[in-house]
């Protein structure tokens, strides 16, 4: 079969040159996450989740997601990071931002901002919606919040018989706030697996449920993933374009002093695609005072912010760039009689055309005259199995970025400092 994914590894800075340096190490650390032996391996559970996941699942998320549909105008996701993003980033790469479809998706539960909460709560007070919580444990807080909010609003519109059917909770399958919740109010509840953590659950029930809602075809992202599973299962590193990745940024990190990965697309439809890459980068990795920073950039908008910076400042960054080449839809420039503009040399040229021409100069711009490596991973088209595929990708290349860096890639101790400090100055109990 061909490879749905290409890397253009034409502008990295001598890495191939380098690559025999990692094949040993790669085969170490394949070994490790095969057999689920490395660090933090009680969380190795998304590694084969899409080949092994019961069908049985798959079919009641379906079966709900279409009820939803049926019965509902919008849907809130409440939840935060991994809770939501990847089913987020998923929704939008997917539809674009301006698509026209039966049920509306709003986020919530992941901010403590008072005006966004207060805006959305009245926005839904006119609006018949559903609720889709995202929470293993159910406490947390900027989720909790929203929670009991979004639980008594919507009580308050139909009451607690009709709420029932309009909850649709994904949490621990054993223990937690949320699910005792669930097993007094009966509310629909889904199994979050407890080997596999946030940033790397959009192939479970987290993300599934939501991307179905949303009216997209589960099945095919799952079989997406699975010829990931299947693809990036060898450990011979020139055979592996997710290890090939993963080394290359190691490489940028430990060889060339490099600080920051900067994420970049060309369709602001895959700007929360970016913001799941950062969580799942920077979350796996930002430990014990190592790691890459991740950052993004959606050009060609922020070539007219950022694009100095990167062209000619401190030479601390390299360029992951993401390249679809077939857009969700298309416009032609149209011909115009005064020209005052200078664009009828455009008449006739799709934006497609523009946004490709702009793509290729950056990049001569960047990295023939700036010196800033760039890496392109090309995908065809942006479907279903292309997206599964591609996630999938990037989490098997995370798993071994953070291993080369010798650290554990699924915990995240120091995000608990900032709830600690927070809880205490809240006043909560033995805080």
């Amino acid at each position: 079969m061909p490879e749905l994914i290409l890397l253009n590894l034409r502008h990295t800075d001598g890495f191939l040159d380098c690559m025999k340096e990692y094949e040993e190490k790669v085969v170490n650390i394949d070994k490790m996450i095969r057999e689920k032996t490395g660090l933090g391996n009680d969380y190795l559970g998304w590694f084969d989740y899409p080949n092994t996941i019961d069908k049985n699942i798959v079919f009641k998320i379906k079966k709900d997601a279409e009820f939803v549909r049926e019965n509902f105008d919008v849907l809130v996701v409440c939840g935060i990071g991994g809770s939501y993003l990847g089913a987020r980033a998923a929704i939008e790469a997917l539809g674009g931002l301006k698509r026209e479809d039966k049920i509306e998706i709003i986020y919530m539960g992941n901010t403590f901002s008072p005006a966004y909460t207060a805006q959305i709560l009245d926005y839904l007070k006119d609006k018949k919606f559903a609720i889709n919580v995202v929470s293993k444990s159910g406490t947390t807080t900027e989720t909790a919040i929203a929670f009991r909010l979004l639980r008594e609003l919507l009580i308050a519109q139909v009451g607690e018989e009709e709420a029932k059917k309009a909850i649709f909770a994904t949490t621990d399958k054993d223990k937690g706030a949320l699910k005792e919740l669930c097993d007094k109010y009966g509310y629909t509840r889904y199994d979050l697996p407890s080997n596999v953590g946030g940033r790397f659950s959009v192939f479970t029930p987290v993300g599934l449920f939501p991307i179905a809602a949303a009216g997209f075809d589960i099945e095919l992202f799952l079989i997406g993933a699975k010829r990931g599973y299947y693809d990036f299962d060898d450990y011979h590193l020139n055979d592996n374009q997710a290890y090939e990745y993963a080394c290359f940024r190691d490489y940028m990190y430990r060889k060339k002093n490099k600080s920051v990965e900067l994420f970049v697309q060309y369709e602001p439809q895959f700007c929360q695609l970016n913001e799941w890459l950062k969580q799942l980068f920077g979350e796996s990795e930002g430990k014990e005072k190592k790691g890459l920073l991740p950052d993004s950039v959606s050009f060609s908008t922020d070539l007219h912010s950022l694009g100095q910076f990167i062209q000619d400042g401190s030479p601390l960054l390299f360029e992951t760039i993401l390249k679809v080449d077939k857009p969700l839809e298309d416009v032609e420039i149209p011909f115009d009689k005064d020209d005052l503009d200078g664009l009828n040399y455009l008449q006739g040229k799709k934006l497609s055309f523009v946004n490709e021409m702009a793509f290729e100069g950056t990049v001569k711009a960047h990295a023939d005259d700036g010196k800033v490596p760039c890496i392109t991973i090309y995908l065809e088209k942006m479907d279903e199995y292309n997206l599964g595929y591609l996630m999938y990708f990037f989490m098997k290349a995370c798993a071994m970025s953070a291993y080369l860096l010798d650290i554990n890639p699924f915990n995240q101790p120091g995000v608990e400092i900032y709830k600690k400090n927070m809880f205490h100055l809240l006043g909560k109990k033995g805080y």
